[in-house]
């Protein structure tokens, strides 16, 4: 007699097996889930950002002792993975470096940032924009209406005030102090960085990840603005949500601020930032 077919059960995958069903359910792709179960130690060293001993990436990774090293053998024999001679401990090997450089080169900010502002628009339900530093300052790069209109003249190449703009002050206060310093004299403000109320504010951003303007270079327009890092930690992007004043809710906590604040670490793990909160500029 013929063995049943399986009915909706999932093989036993300790190593290599795939899942069996019915048909009725979705498939997702075979994978080979050993490799899954080892990536789960490199997703673990990406997380704590240094090297750990045995016993510590284990447990970052839910497992044992004893089923880590295996997989742990296998990864430094690729490269993936290294271990300190001295310390015993285990961090991203040569290959894995190499893998990050390659992938930050093949990743870029602007695209990605092109591709997730129309959502962005209609979750913050207002005008958003990306914004890059440029030869001279930050230059708006793209420009994505929302269902609100917001009567601002401002396109793809328009420049952004380092002190009055909400994409402005994320760049002056997350860019190298030097850059920002030339191009504040450049828009007649060389002494901003030395004035404590503007200071305050670069810190108030830095701490929140958030700039935030109201009717400041125009009555009744006001903005948000988050910042975009990539794997370096450097700030590459601004994106920002403009609207009138009355429909653009400034709280740091408000749903328009979180949604920025969704799409800003979105992008930044997309292009390999650490999930993290930003540290100031040097």
């Amino acid at each position: 007699m013929a063995a049943p077919s399986p009915d909706r059960r999932t093989l036993d995958r300790e190593d290599d097996e795939p899942v069996v069903n019915d048909g009725n359910e979705p498939r997702s792709p075979r994978g080979i889930q050993s490799v899954e179960v080892g990536g789960q130690l490199l997703k673990a060293l990406v997380r704590a950002g240094r090297a750990l001993p045995l016993g510590a990436l284990a447990r970052a990774a839910g497992m044992t002792p004893a089923k880590a090293h295996p997989y742990l053998v296998s990864f430094g024999k690729l490269g993936l993975i290294a271990q300190d001679p001295v310390s015993g401990s285990y961090g991203l090997g040569p290959l894995a470096l190499q893998l990050g450089l390659i992938g930050l080169q093949q990743v870029d900010p602007v695209r990605l940032a092109v591709a997730e502002l129309p959502a962005l628009a209609q979750a913050v339900g207002c005008t958003v924009s990306a914004a890059v530093w440029g030869p001279v300052g930050p230059i708006i790069v793209h420009v994505e209406r929302g269902p609100t209109a917001v009567h601002v003249a401002m396109r793809h190449g328009t420049p952004a005030s380092l002190r009055h703009t909400g994409t402005g002050k994320i760049f002056a206060a997350f860019a190298p102090t030097d850059a920002v310093a030339e191009a504040l004299a450049r828009e007649g403000e060389a002494a901003a960085l030395t004035d404590p109320v503007f200071a305050a504010e670069l810190q108030s951003i830095r701490r929140e990840g958030l700039s935030r303007v109201r009717d400041e270079l125009l009555p009744g327009i006001s903005a948000m603005a988050v910042p975009v890092f990539d794997g370096l930690g450097q700030v590459v992007l601004a994106i920002a949500a403009i609207a009138p004043s009355p429909l653009l809710d400034l709280s740091t906590d408000s749903a328009q601020a979180r949604a920025l604040r969704a799409a800003s670490q979105r992008l930044s793990q997309r292009l390999g930032a650490p999930a993290q909160t930003p540290h100031p500029a040097a």
